[in-house]
Parts: structure tokens; C-alpha cells; sequence
């Protein structure tokens, strides 16, 4: 199979928050996006069952700024359980009794360059230019299956094809230990455990390792051979 360069998308907005999920209390967010939200970006413009994406690289583009507000928030998800015998049973739900309020620590004004490569899946038939062609069109019209968002759904992502002028900010930092992505549970419980690595910003890039997809691969033959 031919190897192609990665695709890449131009993702920008007025506000971001990439939380970090050791803060409980209060949403801080890191202090660039994370290769997970990356992730959602791409599969909100497209995506097939055939390929799934792995982010190679994530430039920032603008200097890094913060903003803080304090928001109402409610304190528990709606179970679908909870739903279901509320529709059998009557009874409702009122956001007033469970409200609470919320420190935000998020990003404003941001701009990155998002690298990736589209990975078929082992039943695919198909050559991987169909699905990278298809991404390049639907990010020139601007087309996408939901709206993409920067870390939380009210923080909406614009996005375009870049023009060749983007350059990353010259940070260097060590960012510590960030999220990468989401291992879930075989079973279907939707039961996941986060999986990080260590995250440097060189010269305003974000390098994602390969390895953590290669790892994440192996992991995931060895345990469906296991299956009884």
C-alpha cells in the first residue's frame, strides 16, 4: 500500500476548554488541544466504520491565552434508565434542583494545524485515497456531521483547508503528562480508562508518538484472540 503524507485541517475559535480530568471540582484545561479532541475535530467532518484517524502532529498557531468564567452547571447526567421509567411512570426532571456553579479556566482566541492519517480497518477493500479525497472535499466546503467543538460543545470549532502560511508559535514547553485518548471496555459496557503520555510542545508542535497507536493495536489483537 502507498504511504501519503498526512492530511491536514486548519481548526480555530473564540474559546476552547481540553479539561483536565484530574480536576474535579473546577474545569482547567490544558494549555493546548489534546490528541483525543483532535480526534473528535476530524471524525465530526468525517468519518467511516472503513478507517479511523490517528493525529501525527498538532501545531498551535496563536500565543497561548486564558480566559475564567463561572457558569451554572447541573451536577448529574441523565441516566437512560432514569429516562425510561420517568416516560413509563411520569415524573420529570427539574435543572433547578440540581444546579450548581462552576469555575471555568479555558483558552481563547485558538488556532492549530492538525495532522493526521486516515488507517483503513483490517475489512476494508478500498484504497485509503477514497476516504482522504473525501475529507478534503467535505473540509473545503465546510461540511461536516455535527459541528466540532473545542473540548466542551458550546466552545464551536470553525474549520478550513490551510493555506500554506500557518506557522507555529515558537514555545517550547514541557507540558507534563497529557490525556491521549480513551481505551474502552470490550464489552460494550462503555466503561473506558484514559490512557497519557508525556507531552512536549517544541517550538509550538505537538508530536504524537506512533507508538501509542502501534501499542494500542497490539493490545487490541491480543485480547481478541483471547476471546473464547
Amino acid at each position: 500500500m502507498p504511504h501519503y503524507p498526512p492530511v491536514e485541517v486548519k481548526v480555530w475559535g473564540p474559546y476552547a476548554c481540553f479539561t483536565r480530568p484530574e480536576m474535579k471540582a473546577e474545569r482547567v484545561s490544558y494549555s493546548i488541544m489534546t490528541p483525543s479532541a483532535a480526534r473528535g475535530v476530524l471524525e465530526a467532518i468525517f468519518w467511516k466504520p472503513e478507517f479511523s484517524w490517528q493525529i501525527r502532529e498538532i501545531w498551535v498557531l496563536r500565543e497561548v491565552r486564558q480566559f475564567s468564567i463561572v457558569r451554572n452547571e447541573v451536577k448529574h447526567k441523565v441516566l437512560i434508565s432514569t429516562a425510561r421509567r420517568r416516560a413509563a411512570k411520569g415524573g420529570g426532571y427539574f435543572a433547578e434542583d440540581d444546579r450548581t456553579q462552576r469555575h471555568t479556566l479555558g483558552l481563547r482566541d485558538v488556532a492549530y494545524l492538525v495532522k493526521a492519517e486516515a488507517i483503513l480497518a483490517l475489512h476494508t477493500t478500498d484504497d485509503v485515497a477514497k476516504y482522504r479525497d473525501q475529507f478534503r472535499r467535505r473540509v473545503s466546503r465546510g461540511e461536516c456531521h455535527h459541528r466540532p467543538y473545542l473540548g466542551c460543545r458550546e466552545f464551536a470549532a470553525f474549520f478550513g483547508p490551510p493555506d500554506n502560511n500557518e506557522h507555529p508559535i515558537e514555545v517550547s514547553d514541557d507540558l507534563g503528562l497529557m490525556l491521549f485518548d480513551m481505551e474502552y471496555a470490550a464489552d460494550g459496557s462503555g466503561r473506558g480508562m484514559p490512557q497519557f503520555f508525556p507531552a512536549k510542545l517544541e517550538k509550538g508542535k505537538l508530536i504524537i508518538p506512533p507508538k501509542l497507536y502501534s501499542e494500542r493495536t497490539a493490545k487490541g489483537i491480543a485480547e481478541s484472540t483471547c476471546d473464547p
